[in-house]
């Protein structure tokens, strides 16, 4: 969502990253771009004003252009207050209230922000991760279905919802949770209100009234992310009326320009709470200003990455996986580990993503027809080998790599780039294995990658030895200097 407004400011920085010195006068002009990027990505006038304003007073004068870095400093100065255009003063706004059992938490908004959905998302946010007994209620008696639709999303989830009586009024409806949930033993009932295509009167008298009735810990205002400025209109009406204690902006993974969630913080005052990232169950993340900030300035999100790997990746096989590795050895099982892992985290252009200095490498990939289909073709072509052949990948002849690509449905060529990928492979964890643990701790992966493989980030230069665009060559083929996965290219391609 923010890749223009990454661009934009990309632009800019990298050219004052790149001068030795730096006048009043630079960082001024600088500014005036900065000001116009965010303005192009639908920021409010006021903030996108204050914003650069408060950057001014502190990037001008002589600790910015006597620093040793000043470029850099620019750029820690306007990432610092990015953070707290998003956050505000409080530091632990994103965490929800829901003390004292059973804790009811009002859902509000619009029709089709994605009310409904956003419910179950983070009823089964809170089950999974919090272990708390969660029961949904929908209160929307005028939409079709919309109730049965909460009651399909709850089985889904595994989590309960109030039975549906036919003919009640929301108010009836929040009662009748508030008891089931006191009398089951649940720590948190939500409440699912009905939307409507533009705010009225009828819509804020009913919601006031549930409001009154289940006294929520929390009032959650859905809103759709891909809205722009409206959507922080819809937000200052809600508050003046309902009074909500945090947003969660959905459709965040759209193709909009993010001015809403730059703006909502700064205009309601209140915290963003959560994004949606899709349509799946799990598609609910915690929003951290310091993580989009730092997305937006092209310096990667390395915690959540690492999150996400946690998440996914099991123990037990990461493990086994480190002791092969110690022993130096890779065969086409492994990789076939790796590439579905890969998969799990959001594939190639979820992981770039959040990788620093990687925003350039992921365009010339998009660019060159690279993408995540690249890594189900090779996938199916290690499913077409025999298991003797996945072990030991060497015994493969002429012969049989025409029936395996064949069986994949590709080229002998592309087979041969995945048996290059393996081998190379192969031979860093080889290195590994002879390095040790000690060794490795010791020297990093720029160890494994020779000198030069940790490139400078564009963005300040705010990276670890080896994490440069060039540490995708064990993996990918990538050429020093080339930026791209250059045993990848084609097999992107429809034959």
């Amino acid at each position: 969502m923010f890749e223009n407004l990454s661009d934009r400011l990309g632009g800019v920085f990298d050219k004052l990253t790149k001068q030795g010195a730096l006048s009043d006068a630079d960082v001024a002009t600088a500014l005036r771009e900065v000001r116009v990027a965010l303005l192009e990505a639908d920021v409010s006038l006021p903030v996108a004003r204050d914003f650069v304003k408060a950057v001014q007073e502190k990037a001008t004068g002589q600790a910015v252009t006597k620093s040793i870095t000043p470029g850099q400093q620019v750029v820690k100065i306007v990432n610092d207050e990015l953070v707290t255009m998003l956050a505000g003063d409080d530091a632990n706004a994103g965490a929800l209230k829901i003390d004292n059992p059973p804790a009811p938490i009002l859902m509000v908004g619009l029709q089709g922000s994605g009310k409904t959905t956003t419910t179950a998302k983070l009823a089964k946010r809170l089950k999974e991760k919090e272990n708390k007994r969660v029961l949904m209620a929908s209160l929307d008696i005028y939409r079709p279905a919309a109730m049965h639709q909460l009651a399909v999303l709850g089985t889904q989830i595994g989590v309960d919802t109030l039975p549906i009586v036919e003919g009640q009024k929301p108010e009836q409806i929040a009662k009748r949770a508030k008891q089931q949930a006191t009398l089951g033993g649940y720590d948190v009932y939500m409440l699912d209100t009905a939307g409507r295509l533009h705010i009225d009167e009828v819509l804020m008298s009913e919601v006031e009234a549930v409001r009154d009735v289940a006294t929520p810990r929390e009032t959650l205002l859905v809103v759709d992310g891909l809205t722009g400025q409206d959507a922080v209109n819809v937000a200052e009406q809600f508050d003046a009326q309902i009074g909500i204690s945090g947003v969660v902006l959905t459709r965040m993974d759209g193709d909009g320009r993010g001015g809403a969630a730059l703006s909502m913080r700064a205009v309601t005052g209140k915290p963003i709470k959560f994004v949606g990232l899709g349509e799946k169950m799990d598609a609910l993340e915690e929003f951290h200003p310091e993580r989009i900030a730092s997305r937006i300035l092209g310096m990667g999100d390395i915690v959540s990455l690492v999150e996400k790997a946690q998440e996914t990746i099991e123990a037990e096989q990461a493990e086994k996986m480190m002791k092969r590795m110690m022993k130096g050895q890779f065969n086409m099982n492994d990789l076939r580990n790796q590439l579905e892992q890969m998969q799990k985290m959001g594939g190639m252009s979820g992981i770039m993503g959040m990788m620093p200095g990687m925003g350039k490498a992921q365009k010339q990939m998009d660019a060159a027809g690279i993408d995540d289909t690249v890594i189900k073709r090779q996938i199916a072509l290690i499913q077409s080998m025999t298991k003797r052949e996945r072990a030991n990948p060497q015994l493969m002849q002429a012969s049989r790599k025409k029936r395996i690509a064949k069986g994949a449905g590709m080229e002998v060529s592309d087979l041969n780039k995945l048996l290059k990928m393996q081998r190379q492979m192969g031979d860093m964890m080889k290195k590994m294995g002879k390095m040790g643990k000690k060794g490795l701790m010791r020297q990093g992966m720029g160890a494994l990658l020779g000198k030069g493989a940790g490139g400078q980030a564009g963005m300040g230069g705010g990276l670890p030895q080896g994490m440069g665009a060039n540490a995708l060559q064990p993996g990918f083929g990538v050429k020093p200097g080339a930026g791209l996965p250059s045993d990848l290219s084609g097999m992107g391609k429809k034959k």
